[in-house]
Parts: C-alpha cells; sequence; structure tokens
C-alpha cells in the first residue's frame, strides 16, 4: 500500500482525480447534492407545469409552434420532457399557474441557496463571511434568472439544430456536431459564471472554468442516458408503472446532476489551491503520513466553522509528517 500511495504523490493524473473525490467525501457531497436534489425535484415540476400552462393559453390553435417550442425547451429534460410533450400536458390553467407559480418559488429560492451553501462548504468560507440571509436570497433568484435563461439559449440551438436537414446529410452531420459542441461550451460558459457568483468573493473566470466544464460535459451525457432511460423504461411499461418509472427516473437524473455539479466545485477547488496529492489512507486512520495538501485542507474545514470575525481558530498537528 506504501508504494501505490507513493506512485499516486507522484503522478498528478492520479493525485488530482483522487483529491477531487477525497473533497467530495470530506465535504460530504452526497448530502449536498442530496439538498439540490430535494429543492430541484420540488422547483422542476411547477416550471414545467407553469411552462405548459402558458402554453396552453398562448398556443392552444397553433399545434406546430407547440410542438417545436416543447422539442426544443423540454428536450433539457429528456425524463419529463416526453411526458409533458403530449396534447394533455398542455391545458391552460389559472389555478396551475398560481400554484405552480408560487411552489416553484419556494423551490428556485431554495435551489439557490443549496448552491450557494454547496460552493461556500467546497471553497470553506467561514460562516461570517457568507452573505446575509437577505442578499444570499437575492442572489438565489439571480442565480436561476440566469440559469433560466441558459435553457432558453440552449432551446433555440436546439431548435435550429432540428432543421438542419436542409443543408445536406453531409452538412447536417458536420452542423449538428458543431451544435453539439456549441452547446456543451455555451453551458460550461454559463455554469463557470454560476460558480464564480455563487460566493461572496469573486473568483476570475478562468479559476472557476475547470469546474463548469466538468458539469457541462457530465450533463450532456447524463441528458443522453436520460433519452435511453425513456426509450428502455419508461416507454415500455404500462400507465402506473410508467408514473413511477417517470418519477423515480427523474429523483435519479436530478441526483446524479447534483453530484457531477458538487463534483465540478471540487474541481475547481482542488486544482485553485492545489489540494493535491493527498494521503492514500487519510481518511481511512489516523496512522497515514499526512501530506501538505491533508494538513491545509484540514486547516480549512476547522476554519471554515468560524461563525464571527472576533473568533478565532488556530490548527496545530501534534504529529509531523514530512508528506
Amino acid at each position: 500500500m506504501d508504494r501505490v500511495d507513493e506512485l499516486q504523490r507522484r503522478r498528478r493524473a492520479i493525485s488530482v482525480p483522487l483529491a477531487v473525490v477525497y473533497k467530495f467525501f470530506d465535504d460530504q457531497g452526497n448530502y449536498l447534492a442530496a439538498i439540490l436534489t430535494y429543492y430541484a425535484f420540488i422547483a422542476i415540476f411547477p416550471l414545467l407545469l407553469i411552462a405548459s400552462s402558458v402554453l396552453g393559453f398562448l398556443l392552444s390553435d397553433n399545434e406546430m409552434v407547440r410542438n417545436a417550442v416543447l422539442d426544443s425547451a423540454l428536450s433539457q429534460f429528456p425524463i419529463v420532457g416526453s411526458q409533458l410533450g403530449r396534447a394533455e400536458g398542455l391545458q391552460g390553467s389559472t389555478s396551475a399557474v398560481v400554484i405552480g407559480s408560487l411552489t416553484a418559488l419556494y423551490g428556485i429560492v431554495g435551489l439557490g441557496q443549496a448552491a450557494q451553501n454547496a460552493v461556500n462548504t467546497t471553497w470553506a468560507v467561514p460562516r461570517n463571511s457568507r452573505l446575509n440571509p437577505v442578499m444570499s436570497r437575492v442572489r438565489s433568484l439571480a442565480l436561476m434568472v440566469l440559469a433560466g435563461t441558459s435553457v432558453m439559449l440552449l432551446a433555440v440551438l436546439s431548435s435550429v439544430a432540428s432543421n438542419m436537414d436542409v443543408f445536406g446529410s453531409e452538412a447536417d452531420a458536420f452542423l449538428n456536431l458543431m451544435l453539439r459542441i456549441a452547446t456543451v461550451a455555451i453551458t460550461a460558459a454559463v455554469l463557470s459564471a454560476m460558480l464564480g457568483l455563487a460566493t461572496r468573493r469573486r473568483h476570475r473566470f478562468i479559476t472557476v472554468l475547470p469546474g463548469g466544464i466538468t458539469i457541462a460535459v457530465g450533463w450532456h451525457l447524463l441528458q443522453t442516458l436520460g433519452g435511453v432511460y425513456v426509450d428502455r423504461v419508461v416507454n415500455r411499461v404500462s400507465e402506473m408503472n410508467g408514473v413511477f418509472a417517470l418519477v423515480l427516473g427523474l429523483i435519479a437524473m436530478i441526483y446524479v446532476a447534483a453530484v457531477i455539479a458538487v463534483l465540478g466545485m471540487e474541481v475547481n477547488v482542488v486544482l485553485r489551491r492545489k489540494l493535491y496529492p493527498r494521503a492514500l489512507l487519510a481518511p481511512f486512520t489516523d496512522t497515514a503520513q499526512l501530506t501538505e495538501a491533508d494538513r491545509r485542507v484540514y486547516t480549512d474545514y476547522a476554519r471554515a466553522q468560524r461563525h464571527k470575525g472576533f473568533e478565532k481558530v488556530h490548527v496545530t498537528f501534534d504529529r509531523g509528517d514530512d508528506g
């Protein structure tokens, strides 16, 4: 085991991913992802309900436009998009809009709060250095507006991609590839901007870009898997089982997306603060020889619990490891 530890400490290609995974579990990233999943699940259905209800009012007599909107915007949510794309899913209702709006507001603000908490946790921002409850909720709304704008932009790209057959098969394949790359690039840019805005201290765009790229690529792959899930599971079961498959599939998709998001946050922190290499056995035993990165990580964890500006947190290690 010592030889394996020594090897990973010398190889950055191994030590960086390992440091990201270790920090994910040190920060209890699975629980951060669970909180994100809860609020996202609460927000997503009311938002889609509002969208479908508004479309029911505005596009009841224009089936072609309605289908184009659904095929583009709702395609960002492959598991539920196909279900809401049915004709019976687009019925206008004032009460649905009102109730959905209130529930969506709760979910959106909560999702923004959970996202800020996750970013602050990964960056080990002390409690007293975070935004106050009022400003954090204002920023949550701003973050969600940015996210909604990006979804609309991606919907436009999807609509353009669906009409590429007029250029011929060869041009169609090339343009589709370019649009896929553009979609990932735009998603990465928007996510990077959101990661930079989610903390009180502004981070340079280049600092948060690796995490944005990680999340964007992961989300693109997840969309593909979501489409496969719909084709092979949801569309092949009975109506009642289809409801369970739809809900469970959506929860699983959101949770995996949240895990990817937290991992992207960890990538930024590990690379920016050079929190690698880590001791291979550090999470499992106190006898492991800590590295300098280990000591800085554990020091940050302790200092992150500071609640007041006049509170001083000092961290010492009784054992001096060589690392």
